[in-house]
């Protein structure tokens, strides 16, 4: 007999009484999920609001800035030297082109496409946004905007833009006074974030890269504008909200007159050297020639590989040897020479000595030569200055000592920088007992001293300041900070750049000013004079200084010949001069590398552009910058570089 399984009786209270329990947390718990969203929406749209609404604004309204106009430069006679030129591009727009590859076969029909513009637009293509313009080619020609723009309306999606890029009509004659812009590099961008300018750059491409382009950039760039727009969720441009135009950069007027900087370029002819023309009244740079140069033209762009190799010739374009090029100021500084000796009391007027084509030091064999083996017999400092007698000075030297020389020649400027407002500068060298011993751990020789009495030894200048300090010769010892900058004009009118005098070199005798100057007279103007052929004529009166620097050292016995030196080794060519000589307006440097004599390459191309600038013929046309109406409440603009 079975017995049955009996099922337990269910508690239906007791199921009831969980059921209520569950149910009731259950809802505690979505109470408090609600409420936990209520607070978050209510954190969202109450507290946050102006965050969340600035977030959105982000997305939706975008600040497009927009490029400044770069400033123009001009000459002291408002001619153009660079200027902003429209450059053409030409751009597609892939979302309104059917058959991409088709039209940039058909394009190819009616110009030239390299293999590489296709190649750059095709991979632009996949990183860009479709709705956005691509360029294809860049720097049309007007042919090629022409022959394309007549086949436009077979193109649709094809636009040609035009941007203003900067543009140099005088080219390579001008490249090292203004420099040039190029684009933007990494360096650049890195340098602008930390100096806090991010935003004044924000929509440029181009930056100066030397001379005044790069010295004045803040002046010459402006300040941008901005469009603000409304995008949608894909970033196409739904309108324009509100636009702030940008403000151009301030125009540049410079000391540099065109016409003497084209003449002095002409007459070196490719040779390497410099050419230097300065006011000895304020300081104003009239003429700043470096040669060789090159086309900056080339920079703006984008230089290609084979052009910069071609740069990089034992010629050195690169270099401005105005600034930068170091050479022995040779017998062009035998002027200063004599007032140093005046001032030290150690010579006159009327001293004189016997040359025999030589100078010894006591006890001392070896023999420092003049430049004239026999000698020029009796000579006083006119006659040593007019026939430049390496005697005279070897003996002024010995007599002065390296302590005075040096030190007389630092008020001149040497072995400093000039001041010139580009940075590509060098000081060169003015040496000193200090000096020798911490660059060669060697005493100081009185042989070391001898040469530096005709500018050779371990002296080194550049022409900059050589024709810095016979600008102080011919003011009679007044200075003045060379400047390439005259004036410059913005929307708050024109500003003119007062000349940055320095202090007055003060001689113990006034006269001695007179002395260096006469015999500096007697080179160009008296018969036997160093320069005398070469401005024999001139419609003007001037004073000078020819100089012949040596570049390796002849042995005593030995003749220099020319033609059996490397051309690398010979003599540099040399002069500085003034005029007109009783009411000077032009200081002049010239220096010819390996060109031999002073009076014979170097002073008469110093002759044709001392004769160009005082042809009165060719100075009818007022100066812009000495007779614009200076506005003097942006006085300092200038000098923010």
């Amino acid at each position: 007999m079975f017995l049955r399984h009996r099922t337990p009786i269910r508690n239906q209270t007791a199921e009831n009484s969980l059921f209520a329990r569950r149910a009731i947390i259950a809802f505690i718990g979505v109470l408090i999920l609600v409420g936990v969203l209520i607070a978050n929406l209510y954190n969202i749209q109450v507290n946050s609001y102006d965050t969340y609404q600035t977030k959105a604004n982000g997305n939706r309204i975008k600040i497009i800035p927009i490029a400044p106009n770069r400033g123009l430069i001009y000459d002291r006679n408002g001619i153009i030297l660079a200027e902003n030129k429209p450059s053409h591009t030409l751009e597609l727009i892939p979302e309104k082109i059917k058959d991409l590859h088709a039209t940039i076969e058909k394009i190819g029909t009616i110009v030239s496409l390299s293999d590489d513009e296709r190649s750059r637009f095709l991979k632009s293509v996949k990183r860009q946004r479709r709705f956005k313009s691509i360029t294809l080619k860049s720097r049309l020609t007007h042919a090629q905007v022409a022959q394309l723009s007549v086949n436009l309306h077979d193109l649709p999606g094809v636009v040609i833009e035009a941007r203003l890029k900067r543009y140099y009509p005088y080219g390579e004659i001008l490249t090292h006074t203004l420099g040039y812009v190029a684009r933007l590099s990494a360096k650049d961008e890195i340098k602008i974030e930390l100096d806090g300018e991010k935003a004044i750059y924000a929509a440029t491409k181009d930056i100066g890269r030397l001379g005044v382009e790069k010295y004045y950039q803040k002046l010459l760039h402006g300040l941008p504008g901005y469009q603000e727009i409304e995008v949608n969720n894909r970033g196409r441009v739904v309108r324009v909200l509100n636009e702030v135009l940008p403000e151009h950069g301030q125009d540049l007027y410079l000391n540099i007159d065109i016409r003497l900087q084209k003449k002095a370029y002409e007459e070196l002819a490719g040779r390497r050297g410099s050419v230097v023309a300065i006011d000895p009244n304020n300081g104003a740079v009239l003429a700043m020639v470096s040669s060789p140069s090159y086309d900056p033209n080339l920079f703006v762009h984008g230089i290609s590989t084979k052009n910069y190799k071609k740069l990089l010739s034992v010629d050195k374009p690169l270099i401005n040897r105005a600034t930068m090029g170091t050479y022995p100021p040779a017998s062009t500084i035998k002027q200063l020479m004599a007032l140093a000796a005046l001032e030290a009391h150690i010579i006159d007027e009327h001293t004189s000595i016997r040359d025999p084509g030589w100078y010894k030091l006591p006890n001392v064999e070896r023999k420092f030569r003049d430049h004239l083996a026999w000698g020029h017999g009796k000579v006083d400092v006119y006659k040593a200055m007019k026939k430049s007698c390496d005697t005279y000075f070897y003996d002024v030297a010995n007599r002065l000592g390296i302590d005075k020389i040096s030190s007389f020649m630092d008020k001149f400027g040497f072995g400093h920088y000039s001041g010139l407002d580009i940075h590509e500068e060098k000081r060169a060298i003015m040496p000193s007992r200090q000096w020798k011993k911490e660059r060669h751990n060697q005493p100081w020789y009185p042989g070391d001293t001898i040469s530096l009495g005709i500018g050779q030894s371990y002296w080194t200048t550049t022409p900059i300041q050589l024709a810095n300090s016979v600008s102080i010769v011919a003011a009679s010892g007044k200075r003045y900070t060379p400047q390439l900058l005259g004036a410059s004009q913005s929307s708050n009118g024109f500003l003119q750049l007062p000349a940055d005098e320095k202090p007055q070199i003060i001689l113990q005798d006034e006269n001695h000013w007179r002395i260096a100057q006469k015999g500096m007279w007697e080179v160009v103007n008296s018969n036997g004079g160093t320069a005398y052929r070469v401005f024999k004529g001139a419609k003007y009166q001037s004073a000078g200084k020819t100089g012949t620097a040596q570049l390796i050292s002849i042995g005593e016995d030995e003749k220099y010949d020319a033609e059996k030196i490397n051309a690398r080794h010979r003599d540099n060519a040399m002069y500085v001069g003034y005029a007109p000589f009783e009411n000077p307006q032009i200081a002049i440097t010239v220096v010819i590398e390996n060109a031999g004599g002073g009076g014979s390459s170097a002073a008469p191309i110093a002759r044709k552009v001392l004769d160009l600038y005082l042809d009165s013929s060719l100075n009818k046309t007022p100066s812009l910058v000495a007779n614009q109406v200076v506005n003097t409440s942006a006085t300092g603009a200038l000098h923010a570089h």
